[in-house]
């Protein structure tokens, strides 16, 4: 026989001080403000690769980002708080395998007018490069 204490599971909805947020379905992802990952950010065009200042900017990005819904800010400038598309054939570099061509990929500027590269899946952002020599696609 265990001597293990069992404990008592914590209401799952509610508890006497705090709410769970109600969930990521019911709300449409337009109307959720953005969810930045980083986890697929790695090699030449990761935030370790980055000075102290555009790390610092990336960091004042997101933040400032996700004040916004994903509705908010597509109605942005893409050079401002905006995004725009970036075409698979304007990169210089090869596109991971678990990005599927159905993905569409997006660009955010981070510090000044460079690039943070990724895709959307619904709420979440997936930050994948960041172009801080403008180096990872044509920019013409």
């Amino acid at each position: 026989m265990s001597n293990r204490k069992k404990f008592k599971q914590p209401p799952k909805e509610r508890g006497k001080n705090l709410r769970t947020p109600p969930d990521k379905t019911e709300i449409p992802p337009e109307q959720l403000p953005p969810i930045f990952s980083l986890r697929y950010l790695e090699g030449e065009y990761c935030l370790t690769k980055c000075d102290k200042d555009d790390q610092a900017a990336f960091a004042l990005k997101i933040h400032r980002l996700s004040k916004l819904t994903w509705s908010q800010i597509q109605s942005q400038d893409r050079h401002k708080l905006g995004y725009e598309r970036i075409s698979r054939d304007s990169l210089k570099i090869p596109i991971p395998r678990f990005i599927t061509e159905d993905v569409n990929l997006i660009a955010f500027r981070f510090s000044g007018m460079k690039p943070m590269i990724g895709y959307r899946d619904g709420c979440i952002f997936y930050v994948i490069w960041l172009d801080r020599n403008f180096t990872l696609y044509d920019h013409s």
